[in-house]
């Protein structure tokens, strides 16, 4: 057994006595923030305001909206510039002729862009879930919500703000930013200008931007005072930005500690693919160099490996001062690695891969379940008693609780 996991057993246990849990220290002792992640993607069609207000509603402390432009040079929140996989644009007789094959970052992708349509255009579509055969709960909603402006989700985000009286702060990416510069739509003076009218621009507002490039970052750092965070793909992806510029260089140089001290040269934080800090691999059992389908659904996914020692990634971009939000966290058994199931969670437990990272001490997560990420960071928030306040306490609650597991 794995000491993290031994230590969540033994939590667990301290939770049934009633006793709460501490979380390792963040970079600035501040408890880490809940960023729904394109809303509660994991309960309402990705990037509509019916999303990030369910994440709201849920206790997330930002919202995300990852940004495109339109052909008119509106930023609109979508995943993606290809919008036939979020939005029922392939089956609208009307834009059959907008289809088409285009070069994005280095890939050939086929489809419908949002660069080849008006705002306005745009709104006659309607979302639709991403993966319904993960997340039929989530279809039902298809066709019922349009793809907002950016305009439309601060507006969202300040009018909770109010209703609520605790502020939610927004969270854009600038998506394949190059790409955007390279057909005339950049996407930054309209992010930068669009957040300076909604009074958005020192570095304690309410607001991180964030991308997978580094130019673009560094560009952003000229143009506002609001923090930026670096994304992170694996070790040996490149940036698009170097890609194009010709450069070998990989996000691995960017994880050194030298490479995180250049990061924080225009970045307050970075946000890291979470098997940067806790990483995973497959099993070959049976030596027949092909992954073993541990779950036994017939495919390979994140059911199908173990977990590894976590990495120093937290504790070095801590000492270069850079804050650490990695993602996706999500809640299908078709996300979570097998350690995160045990007696308790035999069918596997989110729980368990939020209270690991919370224990390494991350300064948020990046959640399509923000409800789950809430609660799980609020079971943590509380002192730990001192020793002597155990004393005494029944240990029923305790078995009460694998009792109703066990159901």
């Amino acid at each position: 057994m794995r000491l993290w996991h031994l230590t969540f057993l033994i939590s667990t246990l301290l939770t049934g006595l009633g006793v709460n849990r501490a979380i390792a220290a963040t970079l600035n002792g501040a408890e880490p923030i809940v960023i729904g992640h394109r809303g509660a993607s994991g309960y309402r069609p990705e990037h509509t305001l019916a999303s990030y207000e369910l994440a709201i509603k849920m206790g997330a402390d930002f919202i995300e909206p990852d940004l495109v432009s339109t052909k008119d040079g509106v930023l609109v929140a979508r995943h993606e510039n290809e919008i036939s996989g979020t939005t029922d644009v392939a089956t609208r007789s009307e834009y059959k002729n907008r289809q088409t094959t285009k070069t994005i970052d280095g890939n050939k992708v086929t489809g419908w862009f949002t660069e080849d349509f008006t705002v306005a255009e745009l709104k006659t579509l309607r979302a639709k879930e991403r993966i319904p055969q993960l997340r039929p709960d989530s279809a039902i909603y298809d066709g019922l919500y349009q793809v907002p402006t950016l305009q439309e989700v601060i507006d969202l985000a300040q009018k909770k703000s109010l209703e609520t009286g605790r502020t939610i702060g927004i969270y854009p990416e600038t998506k394949h930013p190059t790409y955007f510069d390279s057909i005339g739509l950049s996407l930054e003076e309209p992010l930068v200008a669009t957040l300076s009218a909604n009074g958005l621009t020192e570095a304690d507002d309410p607001v991180f931007i964030q991308s997978f490039e580094v130019g673009n970052l560094q560009y952003l750092n000229t143009l506002t005072n609001v923090p930026l965070v670096q994304l992170y793909d694996d070790r040996t992806v490149q940036p698009y930005d170097f890609v194009a510029s010709g450069s070998d260089r990989t996000y691995g140089d960017l994880l050194t500690p030298q490479g995180l001290t250049e990061v924080a040269k225009y970045a307050r934080g970075i946000g890291p693919w979470k098997r940067l800090i806790v990483p995973s691999q497959t099993i070959d059992a049976n030596g027949d160099g092909e992954p073993d389908d541990l779950n036994g659904d017939g495919e390979i996914s994140d059911a199908d490996t173990i977990l590894l020692d976590p990495t120093s990634l937290v504790d070095d971009a801590h000492a270069a001062g850079l804050l650490v939000h990695p993602y996706t966290f999500r809640s299908e058994d078709y996300f979570l690695a097998t350690d995160y199931t045990d007696f308790l969670a035999p069918n596997g437990d989110p729980k368990l891969e939020y209270e690991q990272f919370y224990n390494l001490g991350v300064d948020g997560v990046f959640s399509d379940n923000p409800d789950i990420a809430v609660n799980v960071r609020n079971r943590y928030a509380q002192p730990i008693p001192e020793p002597s306040s155990l004393l005494g306490l029944s240990i029923v609650p305790f078995f009460q609780l694998l009792r109703r597991r066990k159901k």
